[in-house]
């Protein structure tokens, strides 16, 4: 009676029977042939270097090495060197590969050299007339001139390889010398930051904040539908104003009359008069949360950004909404302006930046290189250039046109604010509660800080939403979810000695995205 098996184990029994059957034979290599192997390298001596083969090379001590034999079995065509001379020649390609069988990959045969004058007179001697005219002008052929007369451009020579002549003992040697790869520069020092200040009062998350052109004082909003004003140098509470009826998202003071802004998520944009702390004018037209604005330096013009995915251009004194910019496909989380072209930039959730024309209120440049929302912009105060900050990289860019500069990676978490400095000091604010500084100019990470939450917070709600330095520039403030603001000052007592740059002039990786 045969007993039956089930599928898998006749399989494996197959399998069993087929491996002991060819054991003795496996992972044995394949016998080489060697007339095929002949013909083989014959083919890919004619198809790949036969442009080439022409070109002569001086054979330098092949006699003490022990050089190949004379006969060629591959059947190419050599020229025969002139008996009376004492030098030897011999036909090869331009790449390190053996010239002939039995020529062993030495530095002498595998790196290309070419003949000297004398050496190159005496070879076209022994060479045919009309080939000696035919080749008096390759002899001293450089690189380049060997991939053009193959029919390869110079671009397909390998990347970071340049070719250098270099004369040494009369004889003209052509050397692939590789280019020293780019190094980042050395940063600027700047002294640490450190905590000096903790001002509490908000009964919600701080969510915006700006100072005063006088430098005397400044403005919060906050979640808990409040906007609150604060003595810079104390930090003691000066005014309260009430009036939104949901989370203020953005604030600004004017420099050019006595109006601060704001604007919420209560889809309403206020004037506050401060000689009578009053809302003077409502600017009416966005659809869904206002989540930021800012005011153009040298006209009265106010622009707002909304998650209807419209920034607004306001005239401040009639109220009218003069452009409503649209192209956006999500909420727009952040807006600028500046006084030279391009006046205003917004940033997006649908990851893109646009660079947009005030006077026709359409779209200059829109920059598509950020792969996550982008929740912050911010202009250098003297450079034309600007920052965006996503989950995915900070990067840099060149007005007007939006060229990019650079990335500065290694804030991964979801950054809400940028602020920067004249003196090239960059911060970044995240979601949890980690900030950054960087060195503007090189991109280099100098400082770390995450700050504790105020006593009776919990440790989720370690958040920055904003931070912006004060007119002096020797103060940061930040806007926090444990409804603090906090207010960093400069170490004064650091040194470059005491806190020296631990940088490392390493390979710069910059990427396009």
């Amino acid at each position: 009676e045969v007993q039956k098996h089930s599928v898998h184990t006749l399989v494996f029994r197959s399998l069993k029977r087929t491996h002991d059957m060819f054991v003795a034979d496996n992972a044995k290599p394949i016998p080489l042939d060697d007339e095929s192997h002949k013909v083989k390298m014959a083919v890919k001596l004619r198809t790949e270097y036969g442009s080439v083969l022409h070109m002569p090379t001086l054979k330098e001590n092949m006699r003490e090495k022990g050089g190949p034999a004379t006969g060629d079995p591959y059947g190419h065509k050599q020229y025969s060197g002139n008996q009376g001379q004492e030098l030897e020649y011999m036909i090869t390609g331009t790449h390190p590969y053996p010239p002939g069988p039995g020529v062993a990959l030495t530095a002498d045969t595998k790196i290309q050299r070419m003949p000297s004058e004398s050496a190159a007179q005496s070879l076209a001697v022994a060479l045919p007339a009309s080939q000696s005219r035919l080749d008096a002008n390759r002899t001293a052929a450089g690189v380049g001139e060997i991939y053009r007369h193959a029919g390869i451009s110079e671009r397909s020579q390998p990347p970071g390889m340049s070719v250098a002549m270099m004369e040494a003992g009369g004889n003209k040697n052509s050397a692939l010398v590789a280019k020293k790869a780019p190094t980042m520069p050395k940063p600027q020092w700047h002294p640490p930051w450190k905590l000096y200040r903790v001002i509490s009062g908000h009964l919600g998350w701080v969510r915006c904040i700006a100072v005063e052109p006088g430098n005397q004082w400044f403005v919060t909003g906050s979640a808990d539908r409040t906007i609150k004003i604060w003595d810079l140098a104390s930090g003691k509470l000066k005014l309260s104003l009430t009036g939104h009826i949901s989370t203020v998202r953005g604030v600004i003071v004017s420099a050019r009359s006595p109006y601060l802004f704001s604007c919420g998520e209560d889809k309403q944009v206020k004037c506050w008069d401060l000689e009578y702390n009053k809302v003077i004018r409502h600017y009416h037209g966005h659809l869904s949360a206002v989540y930021g604005l800012d005011l153009h330096p040298t006209i009265d013009v106010l622009v707002t950004c909304s998650r209807d995915s419209t920034a607004r251009i306001w005239d401040v004194r009639t109220k009218a909404s003069v452009h409503t910019l649209s192209g956006h496909t999500n909420a727009v989380a952040t807006v600028k302006c500046q006084a030279a072209e391009p006046q205003i930039i917004t940033g997006s959730h649908d990851t893109t930046i646009r660079l947009w024309d005030l006077v026709a209120g359409k779209t200059r440049v829109t920059l598509t290189n950020h792969k996550k929302s982008v929740r912050a912009v911010i202009l250098h105060p003297r450079h034309y250039t600007f920052a965006s900050g996503s989950p995915d990289n900070i990067k840099q860019w060149k007005f007007p046109d939006g060229n990019f500069i650079q990335n500065l990676s290694g804030h991964n978490a979801i950054i809400n604010t940028l602020a920067v400095n004249s003196d090239g000091v960059l911060v970044s604010g995240a979601d949890n509660g980690t900030m950054h500084l960087w060195d503007w100019r090189t991109g280099y990470n100098f400082q770390r800080v995450h700050a504790a939450v105020q006593p009776g917070s919990l440790d989720s709600e370690s958040g920055i939403f904003a931070c912006v330095f004060d007119q002096s520039e020797s103060r940061l403030l930040t806007a926090e979810a444990d409804k603090t603001i906090k207010v960093y000052k400069e170490d004064d007592t650091a040194t470059e000695e005491t806190h020296p740059v631990s940088w490392k002039p390493e390979i710069i990786k910059r990427k396009r995205f």
